[in-house]
């Protein structure tokens, strides 16, 4: 099997770099790239959604990108132990008649001694915002190092 440092057991350095990584795959918006960081029968809750296994992830990711165009993404470390990661994340996106939202949420991960995610729980919400008020600026893809964390911009 695959290893996808870091690896567990965690610390501060590598649950804050794991967290950083996983951000940037989402960024690319790759459903393809981002599935291959979960186990083969990783176990989901997204919203009222709870794929199986990384095909029902890929499929679940190919419907998302598809509905929330112009995707921006950052991901905050909040706690960790062991083998298991809790982060905050807020994103910003538009559907198809130009709305613009920022979604909010918590994900909490386990993950196997290779460093695969085998459990992901996601608790999101929207809010609908005005385009004047977004505030992730940066081109498709990756996220600035220099750009603003989620506490920097007080969100």
């Amino acid at each position: 099997m695959d290893e996808k440092p870091p690896l567990p057991p965690f610390t501060a350095e590598t649950a804050a770099l794991k967290v950083r990584l996983a951000e940037d795959a989402w960024n690319s918006r790759d459903p393809e790239r981002v599935a291959l960081v979960y186990t083969d029968d990783t176990h989901w809750r997204n919203r009222a959604e709870f794929p199986v296994g990384r095909e029902d992830v890929k499929a679940l990711l190919h419907r998302k990108w598809a509905r929330e165009l112009d995707y921006r993404l950052i991901k905050e470390l909040w706690a960790f132990t062991d083998n298991r990661i809790a982060v905050r994340f807020a994103y910003e996106w538009h559907d198809d008649s130009g709305q613009w939202f920022r979604s909010y949420g918590n994900e909490n991960w386990e993950f196997t001694a290779q460093g695969l995610m085998q459990r992901r729980f996601a608790s999101i919400n929207d809010l609908p915002i005005a385009e004047s008020a977004r505030k992730f600026f940066w081109p498709l893809g990756r996220r600035p190092d220099g750009h603003p964390s989620l506490s920097d911009l007080d969100l």
